[in-house]
Order: C-alpha cells, then sequence, then structure tokens
C-alpha cells in the first residue's frame, strides 16, 4: 500500500495542484494516475520494478505520471527539461529505461527513440479513455525512483530509493516543519531533483496541501502570487532569493511594504540545495520578516539536518539530525572528531538510499563497514549545531598543509561593498599544493590589492586568495549551485 496515494483518498475533493489558473483535485490526480497506469502495464499485472523515463512539465500531468509509475509498480525515472539531448540519453541508457513518456512539447526532443521498436514510447496526450485494469499491490521494499546526482566531480550516478526511503523522506519533513492540509506551497523548483520532487511536491500532497505551478521562473511573477494571499509555505534555493532580493530593491516603497505585509503571514520559507550566505539571509529577514529555515540534505539521504522549525535558527548553520537520523563527523581514517573539530558527515537513517544504480562497487565504497552512508561532506559541530565547511574534494582547499573552506572565504568576500558574488576554488600548485584563488561578480573591476588589504583585517593570511579573476556571473546548474569545476577552468 502506498501511503501517498491512501492519504489523497482521504479528501478527494480538496485542490491538490493548481496550475495556470486551473484546479486539480485529489480524485482528478488518482482517476488521471490510473488511466496512466492501465495504460503502462498494458497486458502485464504488474511492471515489477521497470524503470520508466519520462519527461514532462511541471504540473498536473507530471504529478500524474509520477503516480501512475508508482501505481503501476516501475521505477520512476524524471528527466530534467532543459537538458540537452545527450545528458537525457545517458539517463535512457543508464538506467535501460524501456518505457519513455513525454509530454507533447518533448516529442521532437526524443524523436530518436520513437523509432525504437525495443522501448514503448508514448506522448502522454495520447493517454485517454484508458479502460482502467487492476493496479498491483506494491511493497515498501520495492524500487520506486532514480534520480541522477549532479556529478561534479564523476559521471552522474543514478540513485534508487525504494518507496519504505521516500515514505521516511517525507514523513519526517511533514513532522519536522508541522505540514498541514491547510498549507498552500508555490513549486518553481526542478522536478528531477529531491528538493522539488520530496520537500516541496510530496510533502505537499502527502499532508492533503495545494501545490501552485509556476513553471517559468520571474520575480516578477513570483511576487504577484505572493500578493494573492493563498500561499503560506515558499521554499526555494540561494540563487532564487537572490533574485527576488533584486527584484524587491526596485520596487517603490508602496509596493515593498505590500509584499513585507504578505509575506508576514507565511508560516514557513525554507532555503536548501546550496550553502545561503549569511548576508542574503539578513537581508531576506529585513525584506519579509522571516528568518530562512536552512537544511541540509542530498539526493543520496534526502534531507537529514535542518535548523528547528520552532526554535533558534542560525544564520550559516544547517542546523541539528532530524528525527530518527543517526550523525556523525569522523577523520580521514574514519575516527569520530572532537566538538569543534571538521570531519566528514556520515549518516545512518530508514531515508538513506538502496543503492547506485548499477554501480555496486560505487555503492560498496560509499558506505563503511558498518552501514554508515559517506556523505564527503565536511562539517564542524559548534554550540549544538553544524556547520558546512564544504564538499571535502570541491570546497576544502588543501594549501600550504592548511585545510581551509572555500565556504568560509566567499562568506567574508560577500560583505565586501563592490563585491555581488563570487566563487573560491582551489588550483594546483607545485609550491602550495593548491593556490586559493577567487572568481568575482562585480558591475565594476577594481584594485584587488585593496581588497587584500580589507580581507587580511578579517581572515588569516594564508586564507587570503592568490589570484582573482572578474566575471560576469558564475557557471551554476539546474539547482542553482555553483559548478567549482566549470570555475576552475576559468583559472
Amino acid at each position: 500500500m502506498l501511503q501517498l496515494i491512501e492519504n489523497a483518498k482521504s479528501n478527494p475533493l480538496k485542490t491538490a495542484i493548481v496550475e495556470e489558473k486551473k484546479s486539480f483535485s485529489y480524485q482528478n490526480l488518482l482517476d488521471r494516475s490510473e488511466e496512466i497506469a492501465s495504460f503502462l502495464l498494458n497486458d502485464k499485472s504488474d511492471l515489477e520494478e521497470a524503470p520508466v523515463a519520462f519527461m514532462v512539465s511541471p504540473g498536473f500531468e507530471y504529478v500524474a505520471v509520477q503516480w501512475a509509475i508508482w501505481r503501476a509498480g516501475g521505477i520512476a525515472v524524471p528527466l530534467c527539461i532543459t537538458y540537452p539531448l545527450p545528458s537525457l540519453q545517458y539517463v535512457i541508457e543508464d538506467t535501460k529505461a524501456s518505457i519513455i513518456l513525454v509530454g507533447n512539447e518533448y516529442v521532437e526532443t526524443l524523436k530518436v527513440y520513437q523509432e525504437d521498436s525495443s522501448k514503448l514510447f508514448s506522448s502522454t496526450s495520447e493517454i485517454f479513455d484508458q479502460k482502467s485494469k487492476p493496479l498491483p499491490e506494491i511493497e515498501k521494499s520495492r524500487g520506486a525512483m532514480i534520480l541522477y546526482t549532479s556529478g561534479t566531480t564523476s559521471l552522474p550516478k543514478g540513485v534508487l530509493t525504494t518507496h519504505s526511503n521516500i515514505e521516511s523522506q517525507i514523513s519526517t519533513l511533514v513532522n519536522a516543519w508541522e505540514w498541514s492540509s491547510e498549507d498552500y506551497i508555490l513549486e518553481i523548483l526542478p522536478l528531477h531533483h529531491v528538493h522539488g520532487i520530496i520537500n516541496v511536491l510530496c510533502c505537499a500532497l502527502w499532508s492533503g496541501a495545494t501545490v501552485e505551478f509556476l513553471n517559468q521562473f520571474s520575480a516578477k511573477e513570483v511576487f504577484k502570487i505572493f500578493l494573492q494571499g493563498n500561499l503560506n509555505v515558499f521554499m526555494a534555493v540561494p540563487t532564487i532569493y537572490f533574485k527576488l532580493i533584486s527584484e524587491w530593491e526596485k520596487l517603490p516603497k508602496e509596493e515593498q511594504q505590500k509584499l513585507g505585509q504578505a509575506m508576514a503571514s507565511f508560516r514557513l520559507m525554507v532555503s536548501g540545495s546550496a550553502a545561503l550566505p549569511v548576508s542574503v539571509m539578513e537581508q531576506w529577514k529585513e525584506i519579509s520578516g522571516h528568518y530562512l529555515l536552512e537544511r541540509y540534505g542530498m539526493t543520496e539521504i534526502g534531507m537529514a539536518v535542518s535548523n528547528p522549525y520552532k526554535g533558534e535558527r542560525r544564520a550559516g548553520y544547517i542546523g541539528k539530525p532530524l528525527p530518527g537520523v543517526k550523525l556523525r563527523t569522523v577523520d580521514e581514517d574514519g575516527n569520530l572528531v572532537k566538538v569543534g573539530e571538521a570531519g566528514e558527515i556520515q549518516i545512518k537513517s530508514p531515508s538513506v538510499f538502496k543503492e547506485y544504480w548499477g554501480k555496486p562497487e560505487a555503492t560498496s565504497k560509499s558506505f563503511t563497514q558498518d552501514g554508515w552512508f559517506k556523505t564527503g561532506d565536511i562539517a564542524v559541530f559548534e554550540d549544538g549545531y553544524y556547520r558546512i565547511l564544504g564538499r571535502d574534494s570541491i570546497d576544502i582547499i588543501k594549501s600550504g598543509g592548511y585545510k581551509i573552506s572555500a565556504l568560509e572565504i566567499e562568506e567574508v568576500l560577500r560583505k565586501y561593498p563592490e563585491i555581488k558574488d563570487c566563487g573560491v576554488v582551489g588550483i594546483p600548485n607545485e609550491e602550495w599544493g593548491e593556490l586559493v584563488v577567487a572568481a568575482l561578480v562585480v558591475e565594476n573591476e577594481f584594485d584587488t590589492d585593496l581588497l587584500n588589504i580589507w580581507i587580511r583585517e578579517r581572515m588569516p593570511a594564508y586564507k587570503t586568495p592568490r589570484k582573482y579573476i572578474f566575471i560576469s556571473d558564475l557557471p551554476r546548474n539546474t539547482m542553482g549551485k555553483v559548478t567549482k569545476n566549470e570555475l576552475k577552468k576559468l583559472f
């Protein structure tokens, strides 16, 4: 029994989805997903964990397809709607998906699979008036979804989660963040990623809440929806908050006040998927009255750590482990580190994924012998809260015998008046091992010697960048994370 589907049956007439001024009830979702599930089953009684790739725009049809795959016993493989064909092919070939469903607008993108006789390829617009078939009973230990990691250090890996993992991820957040059927959230995040799928979409629908979709991000449109007064929960990534702040600054005082009043009535605003600059946190507090709730998670573990819903939220900290999550920090030899010392985060929880799809060796390497998942993220525990220092291979720069956090340097650089944003990386160097360098997003270039004098009043000299470049914007992935390997190439 899939709890998400069962929950939907308890309040069938409630509005589940709002999309382009059209509303769809939970019953509409149940009916449409059953119709698509019957189509998927064809002459089978159960898809038996067959991967089903789907490329559908965010909205009612996306949710119906996702639910249909689960109800028919398949594994959902959501494809990113903005990826080029080679990236989509990589996911389809890697999962060996023999069924591909697409929205009408993506038929052309994936037409190469239309002629492939080994695959069932269909546009969702062709699935209608389908005769209902008995749907299989689904064990929670079965595979449910494959999401691909961003592949910052190697080719993306397919992260397989079971229905049990997903239910744990959802229920943990529903309880921790006090979701209810009274909630109304805006979905602006990509739906091939755990943040958009689990934290926003599944948590809302599990709770009987309403999800409104805005497919083309626009700060103006987001503010327009804020002013309508329906929303009370909002989740985004730091770059979105940055864009909203920039838009707010252009508005006349009167409109700023109206927005401030509208946002004050929200019960929860969350930031995640990338480190939130303290400066953005403070600016947003001034604008909205909300101290953003920062949390920490990964495709492999769902959400593991969070600032409290009720209680002190600390800027620059990810918070405390969520209920049911065991967390430890260890050194390079796997020994527990002391409070105040940096170590790699390792996690044990029912939310942790089952395996990397088709990669037993990579799966085995990512767990310790006693079953802890190795995140690769370095953190320190201070005054009861965890603070991320960065990702071992990307954000921890090993220079002159020191381990330096790139995130810490970025936080200081952002306080310099002329710098709008920045990215710090380490580049190979014979003398130092790695050299600390920084890319600066500025309106006008300036003398970096003055910047170095300013930095040395705030940080030890060994953390001062040795080289700077000026760029118009930082390279980012679809979730707004800075792609540091691309940044390194610029040097």
